[in-house]
C-alpha cells in the first residue's frame, strides 16, 4: 500500500465530505431511547439513519457487490447493515453507533450539543466522536483499499442506534442477522478512547456497569423542619449512610467483594507502560476545579482505578428542589441515581444483586428503602493479540503517527464487545477511537479531534489490508 496516497485520500475525504456530513449529523438531536422514550414519534434517530445512509449509498457504488440495508425489527431501534464482498470470505466486522447522550449543562458560550462548531481542528457538538464518525471512517477505509487494489477480506459494517441505552436491541439484531454476519475473524470497533492524539491506542478492556435508583422515604409528605427535625430522620442523611455501605467515603474504595476482581498481571504491566507515556496527562486532562487533586499520585494506579477497579458515582438526585425554591421543609424522600463502573471481568448480575442486598438490608431507623436496578452491562477483557495483528497495529501506528501503538484499558462500557466476545471467542478484536484528552464525551463541550479521526481511519485501512494478507 502506498501510504502517501492513503493519507492523501483519507485526508481529502474527511475534509471534503466527512466533516460537512458530521456537522449536519451533530445538529440532529438523536438521543438514545433511554433519554428519548418517544424516539419513534420524535423521528430524530430515523433522521440520523437517513442522513448516514444517503452518504454511504453514494460511496458504495465504488465497492463491487456492496449492499446497504436499514434493518428494522418490530419495536426496536433500526440497524444500518453494509455488506461488502472481499477477495476472501474471511470476515471483518466493523461496528459503530449513531444514537447520542442527552444535552448536559455547562457548555461554553457559542457551543452546544446540537450546534456544530469547527474550531482549532475540532468539531464541537454531541455525537461526532461518540460515535457518529464510525460509519464514515469504516467506509472510507474500505474505499482506500479499493482505490489501490489492495486485497482484503469480506467486510460487514453494523451501525446500531441503541448503544447509549445499553445496546439492549443489539442481541436481537445479531441473532436475526447471524447468517449474514457469519463468523468474523476480526472485529473493529471505533467507539473507544485514546490517551493522546499522537499515536494509535488499543483498548484492551472495558468496564461493565451496574446502576439504579436508591430511594429513602421517611414521610408521606413534607413537614416544617422546625417542628420535625430531631424527631424525623433526614432522608438524605439516611441515603448517605446507605451509600457508605458501598464505598469508603475517604478513599472512594468500593467495599463489596462481588464488585471487585483480581487484576491480571498483563493489564498491570500495560497500565504502567501507558502511565509512562502519558505522564501527568493521566489526570491533567480533566477540568479540576480549584485545588482539587486526583485520588492518587501514582499514574499507573490511577489508570487501574479507571479501568480495572469498581467506582461509584452519584449521577442524579430526586426529591431535592432547586436552592431558590427550597423552603425550611423536612422533605419526605430522597432518590439518588447510582452508577457503578465494574471491572471488566466482574459479573454484572451478581453485582446488581449485591447492590440490592447491601442497600435494602436492615433499613436505617426503619425507613422505607427501595432499590430499582436499571442498568446491568458486562465488561470485556480482550483476548491476546495474534502475532499478525500485533505486528499490523504497530506498523500502522508507526507509518501513520510515527510513534508506536499503546495498549490500555478504557473506563467506559461498550456492551457489544462482551456479547461478541462470547459469541465469537475465536475472533481478534481491534478496539480504538478518537475520544482523547478533553474531548469530554457525554459532557459539555464534547468534540471530535479531526486529525485523529483521519489517522484512525488510515490505520484501520492498513489493518484491514494486513487481515486480507494473513494466512
Amino acid at each position: 500500500m502506498d501510504i502517501s496516497l492513503l493519507n492523501q485520500f483519507v485526508g481529502q475525504t474527511w475534509d471534503d465530505e466527512i466533516v460537512p456530513e458530521l456537522m449536519e449529523y451533530v445538529a440532529i438531536p438523536a438521543k438514545s431511547p433511554h433519554f428519548d422514550p418517544d424516539w419513534q414519534a420524535s423521528g430524530h434517530i430515523d433522521r440520523a439513519v437517513d442522513h448516514m445512509v444517503r452518504w454511504a449509498q453514494g460511496k458504495l457504488a465504488e465497492l463491487p457487490g456492496a449492499t446497504l440495508e436499514v434493518v428494522r425489527l418490530e419495536g426496536r431501534t433500526p440497524m444500518i447493515l453494509i455488506e461488502a464482498p472481499g477477495d476472501t470470505d474471511d470476515t471483518v466486522l466493523l461496528y459503530g453507533h449513531l444514537d447520542k447522550q442527552p444535552e448536559m449543562t455547562g457548555w461554553t458560550e457559542g457551543l452546544g450539543p446540537w450546534t456544530p462548531v469547527l474550531r482549532d481542528g475540532k468539531l464541537y457538538g454531541r455525537g461526532g466522536a461518540d460515535d457518529g464518525y464510525a460509519i464514515y471512517a469504516s467506509v472510507t477505509a474500505l474505499l482506500a483499499l479499493q482505490r489501490q487494489g489492495v486485497r482484503r477480506g469480506r467486510a460487514v459494517v453494523m451501525i446500531e442506534a441503541c448503544e447509549e441505552s445499553g445496546s439492549y436491541d443489539l442481541p436481537h439484531y445479531v441473532e436475526h442477522l447471524a447468517d449474514r454476519i457469519g463468523r468474523p475473524s476480526l472485529v473493529i470497533c471505533l467507539d473507544s478512547g485514546c490517551g493522546n492524539y499522537d499515536q494509535l491506542w488499543l483498548t484492551t478492556s472495558l468496564r461493565g456497569l451496574a446502576g439504579g435508583l436508591l430511594t429513602v422515604q421517611v414521610l408521606n409528605e413534607g413537614v416544617h423542619s422546625g417542628d420535625a427535625s430531631g424527631i424525623v430522620p433526614d432522608s438524605f442523611r439516611l441515603a448517605r449512610a446507605l451509600v457508605e455501605r458501598l464505598e469508603d467515603e475517604a478513599t472512594g474504595e468500593v467495599r463489596l467483594p462481588e464488585l471487585n476482581v483480581q487484576i491480571p498481571p498483563e493489564r498491570r504491566q500495560q497500565a504502567q507502560a501507558a502511565a509512562e507515556v502519558l505522564g501527568e496527562e493521566v489526570w491533567r486532562k480533566f477540568p479540576f476545579a480549584g485545588g482539587t487533586k486526583p485520588a492518587l499520585s501514582d499514574g499507573a494506579e490511577l489508570v487501574l482505578n479507571r479501568t480495572w477497579r469498581p467506582q461509584l458515582a452519584v449521577v442524579g438526585a430526586g426529591g431535592l428542589p432547586e436552592p431558590e425554591q427550597a423552603g425550611n421543609v423536612l422533605r419526605p424522600a430522597t432518590t439518588l441515581k447510582l452508577s457503578v463502573r465494574l471491572p471488566p471481568t466482574a459479573d454484572p448480575s451478581r453485582a446488581q444483586q449485591a447492590l440490592a442486598a447491601a442497600l435494602t438490608a436492615e433499613p436505617p431507623q426503619g425507613a422505607e428503602v427501595t432499590w430499582e436496578g436499571q442498568q446491568s452491562s458486562p465488561g470485556w477483557n480482550a483476548p491476546t493479540l495474534a502475532p499478525w495483528l500485533d505486528t499490523a497495529v504497530q506498523q500502522a501506528s508507526q507509518e501513520i503517527f510515527g510513534r508506536p501503538a499503546v495498549m490500555m484499558g478504557e473506563g467506559g462500557t461498550i456492551p457489544f464487545m462482551g456479547m461478541l466476545g462470547e459469541r465469537f471467542p475465536e475472533a481478534q478484536f481491534l478496539i480504538t477511537g478518537v475520544l482523547g484528552p478533553r474531548s469530554n464525551a457525554h459532557g459539555p463541550n464534547e468534540f471530535l479531534h479531526i486529525e485523529m479521526g483521519k489517522r484512525v481511519t488510515a490505520c484501520s485501512a492498513m489493518i484491514l489490508a494486513a487481515h486480507g494478507e494473513r494466512r
